[in-house]
This record gives C-alpha cells, structure tokens and sequence, in this order.
C-alpha cells in the first residue's frame, strides 16, 4: 500500500509531486456558462423560427403579393336576363383577400343563387385574378298581368333581370292576375317547369298556357290548332316523346286536335 502511494504522488524525476487539485468552483461556471449558450442558441433559433413563419404567414395571407384584384376579374357566359354585373359584383365582394382566403365554393353558391343561372364555377388565377363562368338560361316563361307588363322567369319560379323592350318570341307566356302571388301557387310554378322542360321547337308554337292546378297544365299550340294537356310536371320526357309522335305523324293525329298525356302510357286524342 506504501509503495502504491509512492508511485501515484512521484513525478517523473522520482521526486514527490502534489496530488492534482480540481477547482470544483470553476467547473461549475464553466458548465453554466455552456448552459447558458445553449439556452441562449436554442432561444434565438425559436424566434428566428417564429419571425420566419410569420413572415411566411404575412407574405401569403396578408401581404399584397396574392391579393385579389378587382381588375382582374372576368366574367363570361352572362346575357341581357341574367345580369353580369351583378355576378362580378358578388367576385369583387372578394377583392382585397389573398386568394388562399378566398373560397370559390362560396362564390359558386351565391352565383347558383341568382335567378336564370344554372350552373356557376370560378377558378382563381394566380397572382391576382379569377375567372367566372356561369351559364345563363333563356326565360322558361313569361308572366302576363292584366296590365300588359311582362315578367321574365325561369324554371324554377325566380323572376329574372328585367329588360326593356326584350324579344318575348318562342317564350310561352302565361297569363296571371299578380306576379308575386301567382310565383307561390303550385298551379303556376308547375306550368313553368313544363314549359321549361319543352325543346325550344315546341316553345317556339306554343301561343297558350293555362293551369287550373298543379296537375291540369295546358299548352295551345300553333295558335290553338292543338291543345295539349299535360298534367303536371312529372315524367315530362316520356309525355314529350309521346306528344311529338302524335302531332308529327298525320295517320296518328289525324283531324283531331287534343291530346291528353296527363297519363303518358294511356293518352287520349280527341
């Protein structure tokens, strides 16, 4: 055991050395102060981290860099019954917002909303436009009140943009004594959807419509040379086809001027 000491506290030179001495208190600023680095190297990345995201975040969704421009909306598809500046000014309610915050589902729903429109996309297109198409029905009919005036409206019963002096030919027309209350009653509301589903040949001889009730719709053709009784609105393309075949063929229809199609397998010609 001596001798072990001897050799663990002799230096090189066989001379007695003192036994190394640690400065615990200096090893313990040292790992502090490494500590401290890292804590301060971990913080600053974080916020170099943070201020990258926002800026991000700021570039994309709040900066002008993907901004909508109202200039740089386009319409197509929209005719003199179905305004286009009132479906560029639901687009240009947008105008401002990045196109990243901008939902074309939304503006879909409103344009399918507007009366006469049957169908609506808008597509964003980067930077700072969108493009809108909507397609644009015809009036499926016309309402006529006592006083004369005309009211266009399309298959489902919603009164279109009004317009001045507008051709009326080859739109059945149907008589009413008050727009607004005749668009709530069934009768009138069914008619509309039979002549809108007729082929713009027949609308076009169509010189009468009448409709007692929902189910007793009643089209004069040809200036009341054919009377058809359709019914309602149900299995209109069966009821179409078998119309066509019996006023079209001279051996079916013969000198009869009626056909009842209100019961499409069992029609009646008088």
């Amino acid at each position: 055991m001596v001798a072990k000491t001897l050799r663990e506290s002799t230096g090189p030179l066989g001379v007695a050395a003192r036994p190394k001495v640690v400065d615990f208190n200096a090893r313990v600023k040292e790992r502090r102060h490494v500590n401290t680095l890292m804590v301060v190297k971990r913080v600053a990345i974080t916020i170099v981290s943070i201020a990258a995201v926002v800026g991000v975040v700021w570039a994309l969704f709040f900066s002008p860099l993907l901004r909508l421009d109202s200039a740089q909306i386009t319409v197509s598809g929209a005719n003199e019954w179905v305004s286009g500046s009132k479906v560029e000014s639901i687009a240009s309610a947008q105008a401002g917002k990045s196109l990243l915050l901008v939902s074309t589902n939304d503006i879909e729903t409103q344009l399918a909303a507007i009366p006469g429109v049957s169908k609506a996309t808008a597509t964003k297109q980067y930077p700072h436009g969108m493009q809108v198409a909507i397609s644009a029905q015809e009036p499926a009919a016309m309402l006529k009140t006592p006083d004369g005036s005309l009211t266009a409206v399309d298959g489902k019963g919603r009164v279109l943009n009004s317009v001045k002096n507008a051709s009326t030919d080859g739109i059945p027309v149907i008589e009413v004594n008050d727009v607004t209350k005749s668009l709530k009653s069934r009768s009138v509301v069914t008619a509309v959807k039979v002549v809108d589903s007729l082929s713009d040949a027949m609308r076009a001889r169509v010189s009468k419509v009448t409709a007692q009730t929902q189910d007793s719709v009643t089209t004069e053709l040809d200036n009341g040379n054919y009377t058809i009784i359709w019914g309602n609105a149900s299995q209109m393309k069966l009821k179409k086809a078998v119309v066509d075949k019996i006023i079209n063929d001279p051996n079916v229809i013969g000198d009869k001027h009626s056909v009842d199609v209100s019961a499409p397998l069992r029609p009646i010609i008088k």
